[in-house]
C-alpha cells in the first residue's frame, strides 16, 4: 500500500483561508452593509418610518388646533348670547318682536 504524502488539515484550512479568506471577509462585510441601507431596519426603512410619524405629528398638531378652535366654538354657542342671536337671525331666518324682516330675492342670471 502506497502511501500518500497527506497534507495535515490545519495546513489545508490555513491554505484556504490564505486563498479566499479576505474575499469571503470582503463579501461579508458587504452584505452586512447592503442589509444595514436595504434591509428590514436598515437606514431607507428608519428614515421612511421617521417620515411617516413626522407626518402624523403634523396631523396630531393640526387635529388638536380645530379640536380647540371646535371647542371654543361650542362654548361661545352655549353662553355668548350674541353669538345665539346672530345665529337666530341668519340661519333662521328668526326676528325680535316688532322687527320687520325683508327678504331680497337672489337673481336668477347666470355669472359671466
Amino acid at each position: 500500500m502506497p502511501r500518500q504524502a497527506r497534507m495535515p488539515e490545519q495546513s489545508r484550512i490555513s491554505v484556504l483561508w490564505s486563498q479566499y479568506g479576505r474575499a469571503i471577509l470582503v463579501l461579508c462585510v458587504f452584505a452586512l452593509f447592503i442589509h444595514d441601507i436595504f434591509g428590514t431596519h436598515g437606514f431607507l426603512a428608519m428614515r421612511r418610518t421617521k417620515l411617516e410619524i413626522e407626518r402624523v405629528q403634523k396631523d396630531i398638531n393640526r387635529l388638536a388646533t380645530e379640536n380647540a378652535e371646535l371647542s371654543d366654538e361650542v362654548k361661545s354657542l352655549k353662553t355668548d348670547p350674541h353669538k345665539i342671536e346672530s345665529i337666530a337671525r341668519d340661519e333662521l331666518g328668526l326676528a325680535k318682536p316688532g322687527d320687520v324682516i325683508i327678504k331680497i330675492p337672489q337673481s336668477r342670471q347666470q355669472p359671466k
